[in-house]
């Protein structure tokens, strides 16, 4: 028998990410064969044990190249990308192999706070004061031509990681010095990418934050989910915590974060495949963030069901294999998710009361991420939390307060330092 080249899709995805497992599930439930690019060990010969093609995430073009290779003796008829380094492989792969997908080009805009800034001001979205600097730039300087308040942001990087809030020259300069040290760890410099030379600094905006979670079908945009951020976020650092839907917002105020989040998309240039907004919505209308080119990162899309039950990730697998998904709806019930933050860097010992907070009505599950004897590093340098907290409930109200009550159950024993034995 012929293989179906349709019902076999790619997923891109970074060994440290949380997302493979999901995919995997997904895939197995509806009938579709995973293949995996995953930026494991090169050298060694199927570490795993997972068929997986190696790709090095700082190499897109050549990472590209081996997924054509091996899709000339196993075909794919889809691809998936999750986590924004892997989202430029896919789009370079998928246009060599003639698969819908979002453009090279925008996907390159989505991932470079500047591009994209550029590309929503020539679209006519509003998007506030913005600047570029060369990290190794006197900041002083720098200081000396910006509004206040402002944020200061890594111009490549995702996760509200290294972004902070300044209200005056000495909060800038502190903040410049923070977010060049963080661009030269070694994590950040390993991917060679330009937009780890750059800050950018925008005149900050007030009001209430949501998130949108989307899907493009060879250019029509379906709204998967409008999430709510209760928490305010305000700064000076500006960490996500819960994300609530369906949102509360006024019917006005929803269609036009829904208007600006469709325009946004279009004027980057995105095409086929999932997207995830941030957006500030004031008097002034709905400002976008930031765009990704990808589904909501980490375990987030636990918070969302379709048709009988169907994950977001059996979601995306099935629209990249081709099928009709378009008029799945989602589950009716309100439900969330809390990113359980760090809450100061150290080492974890243990996480305390886990089954006593999973207990809380209305929660689904408390899914711990972090390991004992992890090095936690709380934003905004870090780039991770210490696990997820999943509640569904007959309104967002009795969602949002289930999260806090299951989140203030928890007990962390974290140490200054590994325990010498």
């Amino acid at each position: 028998m012929i293989e179906n080249p349709g019902r076999r899709v790619l997923l891109l995805a970074a060994t440290t990410g949380y997302q493979i497992r999901e995919f995997r599930n997904a895939a197995e439930r509806a009938g579709i064969r995973l293949a995996l690019a995953t930026d494991r060990c090169h050298v060694l010969e199927d570490p795993w044990g997972d068929d997986a093609i190696p790709i090095r995430l700082e190499q897109a073009e050549e990472s590209a190249q081996k997924i054509v290779e091996s899709a000339r003796e196993h075909p794919i008829g889809g691809v998936v990308a999750v986590g924004d380094p892997t989202t430029r492989i896919g789009a370079l792969a998928s246009s060599a192999l003639g698969l819908p997908y979002h453009p090279v080009e925008a996907v390159e805009a989505c991932r470079n706070k500047f591009l994209a800034r550029e590309r929503w001001r020539a679209a006519g979205l509003p998007v506030p004061w913005y600047a570029r600097f060369a990290i190794h730039q006197d900041a002083a300087r720098a200081a000396g031509t910006v509004p206040f308040p402002c944020v200061l942001k890594p111009l490549g990087l995702a996760g509200s990681r290294g972004v902070i809030r300044a209200d005056d020259t000495s909060q800038f300069e502190a903040a410049f010095v923070r977010i060049r040290a963080l661009l030269e760890t070694a994590d950040v410099r390993k991917l060679r990418e330009e937009a780890g030379c750059w800050i950018q600094v925008e005149s900050y905006i007030p009001g209430c934050e949501v998130a949108v979670e989307g899907l493009l079908t060879r250019g029509r945009l379906r709204i998967l989910a409008l999430f709510d951020k209760p928490d305010p976020l305000e700064g000076p650092y500006f960490e996500e915590t819960i994300y609530v839907t369906p949102s509360r917002l006024a019917p006005e105020a929803q269609a036009t974060v829904i208007e600006a989040t469709r325009r946004a998309a279009a004027a980057v240039g995105l095409c086929h495949g999932p997207l995830h907004g941030e957006l500030r919505l004031n008097d002034d209308g709905a400002w976008m963030l930031e765009m990704a080119a990808r589904p909501i990162g980490g375990l987030c899309a636990r918070a969302l069901r379709f048709g009988s039950g169907m994950p977001l990730e059996e979601l995306i697998l099935r629209h990249a294999a081709g099928e009709a998904v378009e008029e799945i709806p989602r589950e009716g019930a309100a439900s969330g998710v809390m990113m359980i933050p760090i809450p100061h860097a150290g080492v974890l010992e243990a996480v305390k009361n886990v089954e006593e907070a999973a207990q809380t009505p209305g929660v689904e599950g408390v899914e711990i991420t972090a390991k004992p004897r992890q090095q936690l590093v709380p934003l905004p340098e870090g780039s991770s939390y210490l696990g997820f907290i999943f509640a569904r409930g007959e309104s967002p109200e009795i969602v949002e307060e289930a999260l806090r009550r299951a989140h203030g159950k928890l007990r962390f024993v974290i140490s200054p330092s590994l325990t010498v034995v």
